[in-house]
């Protein structure tokens, strides 16, 4: 059954219960019985999870909830079959956890982290329990505000993340003008390694290291005023891609190749493009 009932919460919880029930069997008898799933260690899986954590990414971005859901699922499945997988460790038994270890350490950590709701803390406003959270990571031997940021994110999320943890522990700028004219000023710092003439490059590497810096400053102030700048420029590259390919389109309808068009030709077919959107 996947009609939700509102005004039947015990009813529905007990689906819910016996769907992840239903997950959890179909998942002991694949890994039993599939030659692929056996064969499955967690490194194998790593790659397709980091794939289909994109796809979900993609279903939300594109606000199609059919997606999101189909996707939900594929990330379920493989938190399953990692704690499938743990539970079988013959190496180190003292290493070894099923999916209930799994969720009873989420659900004791989102206990912990939360005093404000299941103990005497006071959190009214999001900022103070974001501020909260990160002490509380610290008691529990986090050495740093930034240790629990991922080395491998993506940079652009990387440096949202960094600049909100370090907001937390109350390092951060006052107001979002502060931040407008850090970057105006590191704008104007790269802008010193061109030449204004040719605009060529004067000074390579540090040109580099001051776009790295306005980046920096432009997620800033994003996050200053409310924008996700993942979100933001995933939008604008899912934009331009649409327009592009219209191009590539209409060109073939034309008769003519990319190669050979001008700007201004292909040009029109970009300002059709955005007419259509």
């Amino acid at each position: 059954m996947n009609i939700l009932q509102p005004n039947n919460p015990t009813t529905r919880r007990q689906e819910q219960l016996l769907a992840f029930d239903r997950l959890l069997t179909i998942m002991d008898e694949l890994r039993e019985q599939c030659p692929w799933d056996k064969k499955q260690t967690i490194g194998s899986l790593r790659h397709l999870t980091i794939e289909e954590t994109y796809e979900l990414s993609d279903a939300i971005i594109e606000n199609d909830l059919v997606e999101v859901k189909k996707e939900l699922g594929d990330l379920m499945l493989h938190n399953v079959f990692y704690a499938r997988i743990a539970s079988e460790n013959t190496i180190d038994a003292s290493l070894r956890f099923d999916v209930a270890d799994v969720l009873n350490g989420i659900c004791d950590k989102l206990v912990r982290r939360h005093p404000h709701i299941y103990a005497d803390a006071k959190a009214d406003t999001v900022e103070e329990v974001k501020a909260n959270w990160e002490q509380l990571k610290l008691k529990e031997g986090n050495k740093s505000v930034l240790g629990g940021v991922p080395k491998s994110l993506p940079a652009l999320v990387k440096a949202m993340r960094v600049q909100e943890k370090a907001r937390g522990a109350g390092f951060d700028w006052d107001e979002k003008s502060q931040v407008w004219a850090k970057v105006q000023e590191e704008m104007q710092e790269l802008r010193a390694h061109f030449d204004a003439e040719n605009g060529a490059i004067t000074d390579q590497e540090n040109a580099e290291k001051e776009f790295g810096d306005l980046l920096f400053s432009l997620v800033n102030f994003a996050r200053f005023v409310d924008i996700n700048p993942e979100t933001a420029l995933e939008r604008t590259n899912k934009k331009f891609i649409k327009r592009f390919q219209y191009i590539e389109v209409q060109a073939e309808k034309n008769g003519k190749s990319l190669k050979d068009m001008t700007l201004s030709e292909m040009d029109v077919f970009w300002n059709e493009a955005k007419k259509m959107e």
